[in-house]
C-alpha cells in the first residue's frame, strides 16, 4: 500500500474536475437551502459542519477546504455553529451526496472553552461578537451524533484539530483520564488529520467515482477502524520499551546488511494498556512522535477493545506551487453576509493579515503545531504573497494601509529547510534546533528580507508588521535579518516567548536557553538604537510546565523584577491531547528520552494549589498574590526575599485598600499602615495629620483626645 520510502505526490489540482464544476465558484459557500437555489444547486456533495462562524478567508480552516473542494467542481455547504440539541439544523442543506465533513473549527473545543483551571469562558473569538457558548463541549463527537441521527445513512468524515490530535488514545486533561481514540466516539467512517487538502480532494473524488467507504484505505493522513492488519503489511511491535528497542536494532542490522526496506505498520501498546500503565503511555507517545516524518514514517496501529485504530502514514507537504494555488482561490475574505454586522475577534485580528507558511521544525512540547501540521516547512512564493497584499489593499473593506502580520506559525522559518531531500526523509529527529540547531539545516533567512523590502514597498501599503512569534534562536543566525525586522516592521513593541530562564523546564519543553535571548535582546536593542526609535520586548513566559519546580519559578520572578518586566498577561500550560509535554504531565516520564520503568522522573506541578503559586510568580508585582508567596518563600526557606528593598522580590505587609469615594480615605489609610507598623516593629504610633480621631497605643488605648497635628502637641481642654 505504501512504499518504504515517500513517493512524490500528484499535483493537488491535476485531477479531472467534477461535472458540477460549470456552476462557477459561489460568491460564498451556502449556509441555506435559499442560497443553493439561488446558485441553482439541487443538493451538496459535500457539506463541512463546523463549531466556527463561517469567515470565508484562508485563515480559517473550513473556508480552505471548502474553497479547494469547490475548485475540484464539488458543490459545498457549510453548517457553522448549529444548534446541538437537536438534528434539525444539520438538516438544513439536505443530505450530502458524497460525506459530512465535521470539524470542531480552529481551535480546540474545550481549549476554546476552558480557562487552564477549568473555568468555563465567557467568551469565543470564533463567534458573532465574541458570543460564547454557541458550541458544546467536544464539539467534534456532538455535531457527529447529530449527523447520524439526521442521516444514518451518510458518510461521515471528521477532522480539523480536535480530532487530529485525538486520533489515538490519548490524555484529557479535562476528565483526568485517558480516552480512546475519537474515531470510535464519533463513529466516523475516517478520520483525517493534520492539513487536510491532499486527503480531502483524493477521498472526493474516489466516493464520487464510486468506490464505498469501506473500501478506502490507502490514503495517507487518515485513520479509520478496522478488526485485523491490512494485507502486504510487516508488524513492528512496539508494545512494550524493550520490544521497540529489538525493532531498531534489526533495523540497524538490516540497513548495514542492504537489505530492501518493507512496508511496515507499527504496533503501539492498547489502549486498555496505556491507560492502566503510565510508563506504557509515555513508551507510546515517543514511538508515535519518532513517525511523524512523511519521508519516513510508517503506518500506526493501536488496539482497542476487539477494533483497531489503524493510522496511516502522515501526508505528503504541499508544494510551494500548490500552496499559492490554495491561497489563491476566490475567498470573500469576510465573514458570511448572514452576519451583518457583527464582529468577530478572531477575523479583526488576522482581517489584515497574510499567512506565508506552513509547519514548524522548532517541536517544542507543549505545542500542538507539530503534531498537526508537521515539521517540515511549506511556503508560498513571493509573487503570491505580494499579490494577496495588494488584494488586501484594493478588496478589504477598512484597510488603512498597515499589514497587521506576513508570518504563520512562526515569522522567520520561510523557505527555511533541510539542505539535502535524502537527509530531510530519513531524519527522525524530534527537533531541528534543539538542543542545538542542526547542521542540516538551511538558516539563511535573506530571502524574508528581500520579501519584507518587495512588501512594504508595495503602492498604499505605509507598514507591515510583524506579530507572529519569531524564532530568536534562528533570527541571530542572520543579523541583517534582525536589524530588518527591528528597523522597519516593529509597531514599538515585539512579542517573544522564552517561556522559562530555567534549564529544568526548558529542556522538558525543547526550547533554547535565556541566553539565545539575551543575545537577541542585545541585537534588538543595538537595531532599535541605530534606526533612532524607542523599541521594547515583550517576552512570555509559561507556568506549571512539566520540568518547573517552585525554585524555577522563583527564579524566574527574580529574572523578571531584575529585567523590570512586569506581566500583565501569563500563561499556565494547559495539556493538550498527545503533545509531549502532556504525556510528561500525566506519566511523570520524559519521552524525549528512550524509555524505561526505572527512566527517568519529570518534576509535575499537577495541585490547583501549585498550579496558583507558579502563576503567582510570574505576577509577583500583584499585591494580590503576595499572601501565597509570602507563604511559599517562608516554606522554601527564601524568606530573605520578603522586605522593602531593591533586593526584596515582595513587600512584607499588604497595601490597604480604601475607598475613594470615603471621606479622609488618605487619613484612614495612613491610620491603618500606622497601625500595621506598630504591630510590626513595637515603636509608637505617630501622629497622623487630618485625623480627627485621637491616635492609640499598641494596646488600642486613646494616647490623647482631640486633633493631631504633627510636630504639635494635642491641645487640651
Amino acid at each position: 500500500m505504501f512504499p518504504a520510502t515517500a513517493q512524490p505526490a500528484p499535483d493537488l489540482f491535476s485531477r479531472k474536475p467534477f461535472w458540477a464544476r460549470r456552476f462557477g465558484p459561489a460568491p460564498v459557500l451556502p449556509m441555506t437551502r435559499a442560497e443553493m437555489d439561488r446558485l441553482g444547486w439541487d443538493s451538496c456533495d459535500i457539506i463541512i459542519v463546523t463549531g466556527d462562524a463561517y469567515i470565508d478567508h484562508p485563515s480559517f480552516g473550513m473556508a480552505v477546504i471548502g474553497r479547494v473542494l469547490e475548485a475540484q467542481g464539488f458543490r459545498v455547504g457549510i453548517i457553522a455553529q448549529p444548534d446541538w440539541q437537536s438534528a434539525a439544523d444539520f438538516t438544513a442543506l439536505g443530505k450530502p451526496n458524497l460525506f459530512f465533513g465535521v470539524t470542531a473549527g480552529n481551535m480546540d473545543s474545550m481549549i476554546n472553552r476552558y480557562t487552564a483551571d477549568r473555568k468555563l469562558r465567557s467568551d469565543d473569538a470564533y463567534s458573532p461578537d465574541g458570543e460564547g457558548g454557541r458550541r458544546p463541549d467536544r464539539s467534534t463527537l456532538v455535531y457527529s451524533q447529530r449527523c447520524r441521527e439526521a442521516y444514518p445513512d451518510a458518510n461521515l468524515v471528521i477532522g480539523g484539530i480536535e480530532a487530529s490530535l485525538r486520533r489515538l488514545a490519548h490524555f484529557d486533561y479535562w476528565s483526568e483520564k485517558v480516552r480512546r481514540s475519537i474515531l470510535l466516539d464519533s463513529k466516523a467512517d475516517m478520520l483525517i488529520y493534520g492539513n487536510a487538502e491532499r486527503q480531502v480532494v483524493e477521498l472526493a473524488h474516489r466516493l464520487a467515482a464510486g468506490e464505498k467507504m469501506r473500501d478506502i484505505r490507502d490514503i495517507r493522513g487518515t485513520a479509520f477502524i478496522t478488526k485485523t492488519l491490512l494485507d502486504g503489511f510487516r508488524e513492528v511491535d512496539a508494545t512494550e520499551p524493550e520490544a521497540a528497542e529489538a525493532v531498531r536494532l534489526v533495523h540497524l542490522a538490516e540497513a548495514h546488511a542492504n537489505v530492501a526496506p518493507v512496508t511496515e505498520v507499527v504496533r503501539l501498546p492498547s489502549f486498555e494498556a496505556v491507560r492502566d500503565d503510565t510508563t506504557l503511555y509515555a513508551h507510546a507517545s515517543r514511538a508515535f512522535h519518532k513517525e511523524t516524518n512523511p519521508g519516513n514514517a510508517r503506518a500506526i496501529v493501536q488496539q482497542h477493545g476487539d477494533r483497531l485504530v489503524w493510522m496511516n502514514p502522515p501526508p505528503l507537504p504541499l508544494t510551494t506551487k500548490e500552496m499559492d494555488a490554495v491561497f489563491g482561490l476566490p475567498y470573500s475574505r469576510q465573514p458570511h453576509p448572514s452576519y451583518g454586522r457583527a464582529k468577530f475577534p478572531a477575523y479583526e485580528m488576522i482581517r489584515f493579515s497574510v499567512n506565508i507558511m506552513r509547519g514548524c521544525f522548532g517541536g517544542c512540547t507543549f505545542c500542538s503545531i507539530t503534531e498537526h501540521e508537521g515539521r517540515i516547512i511549506q511556503s508560498r512564493s513571493e509573487e503570491s504573497i505580494l499579490k494577496e497584499i495588494e488584494e488586501i489593499r484594493d478588496k478589504v473593506p477598512g484597510f488603512t494601509g498597515v499589514i497587521s502580520d506576513l508570518g504563520g506559525p512562526t515569522a522567520n522559518m520561510w523557505r527555511l529547510n533541510c539542505k539535502d531531500e535524502k537527509t530531510e526523509q530519513n531524519c527522525r529527529r524530534l527537533s531541528c534546533v534543539h538542543p542545538t540547531i542542526c547542521s542540516n539545516l538551511n538558516t539563511d533567512q535573506m530571502p524574508l528580507v528581500k520579501l519584507y523590502r518587495k512588501a512594504r514597498a508595495l503602492p498604499g501599503i505605509k507598514k507591515i508588521l510583524i506579530a507572529s512569534g519569531l524564532r530568536y534562536d534562528l533570527a541571530v543566525e542572520t543579523p541583517e535579518y534582525v536589524k530588518e525586522l527591528v528597523t522597519h516592521h516593529v509597531g514599538g513593541y515585539l512579542k517573544i516567548a522564552p517561556e522559562h530562564t530555567e534549564e529544568g523546564p526548558l529542556s522538558k519543553m525543547m526550547k533554547p536557553g535565556i541566553g539565545s535571548y539575551d543575545r537577541f535582546k542585545a541585537m534588538f536593542e543595538k537595531y532599535s538604537r541605530a534606526a533612532g526609535k524607542e523599541q521594547y520586548l515583550i517576552p512570555y513566559f509559561v507556568a506549571a510546565h512539566p520540568g518547573t519546580r517552585d525554585e524555577d519559578m522563583m527564579n524566574l520572578a527574580l529574572w523578571l523584577k531584575k529585567n523590570n518586566f512586569q506581566a500583565d498577561q501569563v500563561q499556565t500550560f494547559i495539556p493538550s491531547p498527545m503533545a509531549m509535554a502532556s504525556a510528561m504531565y500525566h506519566t511523570g516520564k520524559n519521552p524525549l528520552k528512550r524509555i524505561r520503568r526505572n527512566s527517568e522522573t519529570v518534576v509535575v506541578p499537577k495541585g490547583i494549589n501549585q498550579r496558583k503559586l507558579h502563576k503567582a510568580f510570574l505576577r509577583y508585582h500583584d499585591p494580590d498574590n503576595w499572601p501565597l508567596l509570602r507563604a511559599a518563600l517562608h516554606k522554601m526557606g527564601r524568606a530573605d526575599l520578603i522586605g522593602n528593598g531593591i533586593h526584596h522580590l515582595i513587600p512584607k505587609t499588604q497595601p490597604v485598600k480604601i475607598d475613594p469615594r470615603i471621606k479622609n480615605a488618605d487619613a484612614i489609610y495612613r491610620r491603618r499602615a500606622n497601625k500595621l507598623l506598630t504591630q510590626h516593629t513595637g515603636l509608637p504610633p505617630q501622629p497622623v495629620a487630618g485625623d480627627k480621631r485621637p491616635a492609640r497605643d499598641s494596646a488600642g488605648k486613646p494616647t490623647a483626645r482631640g486633633k493631631l497635628v504633627p510636630g504639635r502637641k494635642p491641645r487640651r481642654r
